[in-house]
């Protein structure tokens, strides 16, 4: 057994190592360590969940962001990026849709547009809550002040993810401008989590300026966190910012991490991304086989889909879309997965809502 193989199997026992054997692992693992990674994230996966695969049907809220996050299409320094924003009526035809679909959870995505406040992002929660009692909502509107996310769990969002991009401040400063700080970052994952939240966080793979220990410390991160959901992904440029001529994440790289976090959080939701399947044909299906066991089809109105674009080529026909999820099952049964309609939540932390009521 290799070095980095004993590693894996203490990161299995003990669902944690070192910054240091984190980075050695991440830095130095060959195919036969992914293999073997993968297989111990599968057997885990199965011994929790089985062979499901969850679906959220994604609905992307707005383009207008007030961030300028370096790396990202819909940036607010973007003067050629696409502006749209759905009005209620529109967001609850989505729902309607994936409902009918079977989705039993609703993705609302969105850059931070200070034009849905409190009182709207209310009323819509209230509605789909009135509608569709039986379905979880997950928000994914980044950072706001702790008295709106209290307002917007006790209107009945279930989830809420918000991507700490990488633990390491003194790259997150290059992947953001002044006054993006990791602080705040950090300390709306602590709010969000105390509110009640079932929450997800996560990282890019392979973005600018990242290296072997970077990653080390999103997974310790993640260790002391324990988030309920991952989503983690290849980073992928855009042609309009300033990193268009870095690579595309390895996809080797981001199935080992993926695997990973699997082994060291066994009961994490974890999502095979879009930016998975659009670096590789078959990603979403590789990421499945690492450990993952979530998919976010598209269930936003064809037309604006184009316009939400934070990397380029980023997929949203074939099986990244809602209407089309009878390939998304056909796909899943071919590697042996079975798409269920559950809300999926984290078994250890679905009850969280009542047990913060008491």
């Amino acid at each position: 057994m290799t070095r980095n193989e004993m590693l894996i199997r203490k990161l299995s026992r003990d669902k944690v190592l070192s910054l240091e054997e984190f980075s050695t692992l991440i830095e130095s693992f060959t195919p036969e360590e992914l293999s073997f990674a993968q297989f111990l994230a599968g057997d885990i996966r199965e011994e929790i969940y089985g062979n499901k695969v969850y679906i959220r049907g994604l609905i992307e809220l707005s383009s207008y962001c007030s961030c300028d996050c370096l790396y990202c299409g819909i940036r607010r320094g973007n003067p050629n990026a696409k502006r749209y924003r759905l009005n209620m009526d529109e967001v609850l035809e989505c729902c309607e849709k994936g409902h009918q679909l079977g989705f039993r959870t609703f993705v609302m995505q969105g850059g931070e547009d200070a034009f849905y406040d409190d009182e709207k992002l209310v009323e819509i929660l209230s509605v789909i809550k009135s509608r569709y009692p039986e379905c979880a909502v997950t928000l994914s509107l980044g950072e706001r002040p702790e008295k709106s996310y209290r307002r917007l769990y006790e209107a009945g969002a279930d989830r809420y993810l918000l991507r700490h991009e990488t633990a390491d401040e003194e790259h997150y400063r290059k992947l953001h401008p002044k006054g993006e700080e990791l602080s705040g970052r950090m300390e709306s994952l602590r709010q969000l989590k105390e509110i009640g939240f079932q929450v997800g966080t996560g990282f890019m793979v392979g973005s600018p300026y990242q290296d072997s220990l970077c990653l080390a410390k999103d997974m310790v991160f993640l260790s002391e966190f324990k988030p309920e959901m991952v989503g983690i992904g290849p980073f992928v440029p855009h042609h309009e910012s300033i990193f268009r001529d870095f690579e595309s994440g390895s996809v080797e790289l981001t199935l080992f991490m993926l695997s990973l976090i699997r082994i060291m959080l066994p009961y994490a939701l974890i999502p095979a991304t879009t930016s998975l399947g659009t670096v590789d044909g078959e990603g979403r299906e590789k990421g499945i086989c690492s450990g993952a066991n979530v998919v976010m089809p598209n269930l936003s109105p064809l037309a604006v889909r184009k316009k939400y674009m934070l990397y380029d080529n980023k997929a949203y026909t074939g099986t990244e879309a809602a209407e089309s999820l009878s390939l998304l099952r056909a796909s899943m049964e071919r590697i042996g997965f079975e798409v269920v309609t559950d809300r999926g939540d984290h078994p250890l932390n679905e009850n969280r809502r009542m047990s913060n009521a008491k």
